[in-house]
């Protein structure tokens, strides 16, 4: 029997080449050896606000995506979360289960709460969310970015917690970090990792932009002044 993996995107901005040589591209070489779950994972989209119009058709245009990036669906399932009610059930249940302070040490969320003045509760819990989007499906290993490492602990520990109080339930998830491709930095920063949300302007290339604008967007990025290439 196959190990099962899980991993998810959002259905927010862009898509860029970061994404798919991080992730994407991964997956697709992983479907062959590993039963797999692929998650668009608009639940946690909404953490912050969605025009709903084009929040569905962002979904839409994730699952195109995954599939012209090589997930096949013969091989692999594509999961909108919000479609199976049971990733908000279990995360309720795990709520319960998880104390406050294990939130509040995450280092994403002091890091927007420090930015921002008011931060809804949904990126608290958040965290809560990510843990049930892989308990629930047992998964055993689960390929995210080192951006998300501190959230698969979380999901350990609160696995480990509700096993503890209720009985061998869920399976250990186990980390599993790209070798290749995990931190494409921004073409107009170079010490920031590419994100999606900021795709138009000039910052990461995205998978669904035209051959001239990508001709753009690399004519105008940030180089050095080093008369050689550091490898």
């Amino acid at each position: 029997m196959k190990a099962r993996i899980l991993s998810g995107v959002q259905p927010t901005g862009q898509l860029h080449i970061g994404n798919y040589l991080g992730a994407l591209k991964n997956w697709a070489e992983m479907q062959r050896e590993y039963e797999s779950i692929f998650c668009i994972v608009d639940l946690h989209a909404i953490t912050v606000y969605q025009n709903p119009e084009e929040l569905r058709g962002k979904i839409l245009e994730t699952a195109a995506l995954f599939i012209a990036a090589g997930i096949d669906p013969e091989q692999s399932s594509i999961v909108v979360q919000s479609s199976v009610p049971g990733h908000a059930e279990l995360a309720w249940l795990l709520t319960c289960v998880t104390p406050l302070g294990w939130l509040y040490r995450m280092t994403q969320f002091k890091a927007r709460s420090e930015k921002q003045e008011t931060i809804g509760d949904g990126i608290l819990q958040y965290p809560v969310l990510m843990a049930a989007d892989i308990l629930i499906y047992q998964a055993s290993i689960v390929p995210v970015g080192e951006d998300q490492s501190q959230h698969l602990e979380l999901a350990r520990d609160i696995a480990q917690r509700f096993n503890s109080m209720y009985g061998e339930t869920f399976v250990m998830p186990a980390t599993h970090l790209p070798t290749v491709g995990a931190r494409i930095m921004g073409l107009d920063d170079p010490t920031q990792k590419m994100s999606k949300s900021t795709v138009g302007s000039g910052h990461a290339i995205a998978l669904l932009d035209d051959p001239g604008i990508i001709q753009k967007k690399i004519a105008r990025a940030t180089t050095d002044s080093k008369p050689a290439i550091d490898l």
